[in-house]
């Protein structure tokens, strides 16, 4: 077997999975889409966040801290004793930094909207920033926290915040903006919720000013959570799977992907110093981020009328003397999974750029990938750059790989002689062929073993090429504007099926007539798979047949004659 057929295998079968993923997601089943409600001229979506059987907080830590003998669990709800369902006024307070575009809620502070202000939608419309967190129904994903007491009232995400004011802007020079947000009690117990933004990050870092105005002692813990819709049919590129869920990273599993499906599962539940929650998507992130040496319990579970999907995680609790003031803090990341930027936030962050378990591999390509595009100053050609330089590397196993199937060419007269003389006995004819081969010193998997060693490298390329936020929106030439989409006017996909058709027409062809034939229609085949992929995806196995067909003519023309 020539290492062409090698490679046409292992490339099929990874794009039968690349299908059959894509068929789970447009034909598998689904959660229900929330059905709207009409209140009054607008349609909303109910929700959980006040009345119902879902109550959507965590059980106080309190309960565990003064009550060993109760039953209470983390991610089961206690009763709370504040009327929640009573309708109150949730004002918008916009923030606006270099970078991002947040709207916090005065009911609860909580996080409502996250806009990417360096990431447009798509490229036509570069005024028009790319939404991450919203608290509309169709791209519902938002970030809540508070304070939890056991007493009959605290600052949790039902609870009302005060504001100064209902907009704040960094301004040219400044470094650092605080939005502050005031809670107090009946008792006089006040909290100050202070979010800190800072310039060029994604980073909001929030602070809980705690005074104890009462006479007896409080006891209070910090929980935070990220809330989210079900996945749909728009959020998935056709051909292509990327992950959309839950992560929790812990000292023991540093990435530990939870399925939205398993949200209920008891046993997501886990105490653990350090780490983070979070919800990810193809390019971007949410994740609460606590100290490193906080101790929380995470948590996952699922609400229902409207179905949404809760990740968060809660510390334990803290007592604050009549008199005193404690400050509490956490932070939460919301932006695109850029690498360099994560691994400053929090440890291992940066592995929600999920390359899978070639990562070893990939982060070196996608070193050599950041690199290139600093020098050429294009993500396009520094694909074609990184494809250059990975020939390069398996020259020497490729040229081996090129001379074997060299070989086995000057032997196809041969072998075709034997087919016809020993027809369908296909004992004789593989006894005779081994003769063959013995006689003339020819290996016929010599080609084999050097393409197997490259597949690990093509595919962790195509991982990172499919991962890296970096791509996305990035031009190449001319009609090529976004290497992360598909070529809209198919020209690649159809220089990829004219360049591996000519790779074949440089390799022997199969003795076998049927193999003969399937093989002819592969070019086709994968010309009408290629046209679905990623710009950049596509390019890049352009440029490595391309590569591949002027190594293979040199070594097969020159390289052997010269002997």
């Amino acid at each position: 077997m020539g290492n062409p057929r090698v490679l046409i295998y292992a490339a099929l079968g990874f794009l039968l999975l690349q299908i059959w993923t894509s068929w789970q997601i447009d034909y598998g089943p689904k959660p229900q889409p929330p059905q709207p409600v009409a209140t009054g001229d607008t349609v909303a979506v109910p929700d959980t966040q006040g009345a119902g059987t879902d109550n959507d907080l965590p059980s106080p830590a309190t309960a565990v801290v003064t009550s060993p003998t109760s039953t209470d669990t983390p991610g089961v709800a206690a009763p709370v004793s504040e009327d929640q369902s009573a309708p109150v006024s949730n004002q918008q307070v916009r923030v606006l930094t270099d970078t991002i575009d947040v709207t916090l809620g005065t009911r609860g502070g909580d996080i409502n909207g996250v806009k990417l202000n360096l990431y447009p939608t798509s490229i036509d419309t570069p005024d028009d920033p790319f939404v991450l967190m919203s608290d509309q129904p169709d791209l519902y994903f938002i970030a809540q926290s508070g304070l939890q007491s056991r007493g009959p009232e605290s600052p949790n995400h039902h609870a009302m915040f005060t504001v100064d004011k209902t907009e704040y802007v960094l301004q040219e020079g400044e470094q650092e903006l605080r939005v502050p947000l005031r809670w107090q009690g009946t008792d006089g117990t006040t909290v100050v919720k202070t979010y800190v933004f800072k310039r060029d990050s994604y980073e909001i870092r929030i602070e809980y000013e705690v005074t104890n105005n009462s006479a007896a002692p409080w006891t209070v813990n910090q929980y935070r959570q990220l809330r989210r819709k079900p996945v749909t049919d728009d959020e998935q590129q056709a051909f292509i799977y990327t992950y959309i869920g839950g992560v929790v990273s812990t000292p023991d599993d540093r990435y530990q992907k939870i399925k939205f499906d398993d949200f209920d599962e008891p046993e997501n539940n886990q105490r653990v110093t350090g780490g983070w929650a979070a919800i990810i998507e193809h390019y971007f992130v949410g994740a609460w981020i606590p100290g490193p040496e906080e101790t929380n319990s995470f948590y996952t579970k699922k609400l229902a009328s409207p179905e949404r999907y809760i990740i968060g995680m809660q510390s334990d609790a803290v007592t604050v003397q009549p008199g005193a003031t404690e400050t509490l803090t956490t932070s939460i990341f919301a932006g695109p999974k850029i690498q360099e930027r994560m691994r400053k936030v929090a440890e291992h962050l940066d592995l929600t750029v999920d390359y899978g378990m070639l990562s070893f591999i990939a982060k070196p390509i996608f070193w050599l990938l950041q690199k290139l595009h600093g020098i050429l100053g294009n993500w396009g050609w520094a694909i074609v750059g990184v494809t250059m330089v990975i020939k390069l590397i398996f020259y020497k196993l490729s040229e081996a790989s090129y001379r074997s199937m060299a070989r086995m060419r000057k032997l196809q007269p041969q072998l075709v002689s034997l087919k016809e003389r020993y027809g369908d006995d296909r004992a004789k004819m593989g006894q005779a062929t081994m003769e063959l081969y013995k006689k003339e010193k020819v290996n016929p998997l010599g080609g084999c073993l050097p393409i197997l060693v490259q597949i690990p490298v093509f595919i962790s390329l195509y991982w990172v090429l499919l991962e890296s936020v970096e791509l996305r929106q990035a031009p190449w030439i001319l009609w090529i504007r976004d290497l992360s989409l598909m070529d809209k006017f198919y020209v690649l996909p159809l220089i990829m099926g004219v360049t591996m058709f000519i790779q074949q027409r440089l390799n022997p062809a199969p003795i076998d007539p049927i193999q003969a034939k399937v093989f002819m229609v592969m070019p086709i085949l994968f010309t009408f798979f290629f046209a679905f992929f990623p710009a950049g995806l596509v390019l890049y196995w352009v440029s490595n047949n391309t590569l591949s067909i002027a190594q293979q003519y040199y070594i097969t023309r020159h390289v052997l004659a010269e002997k």
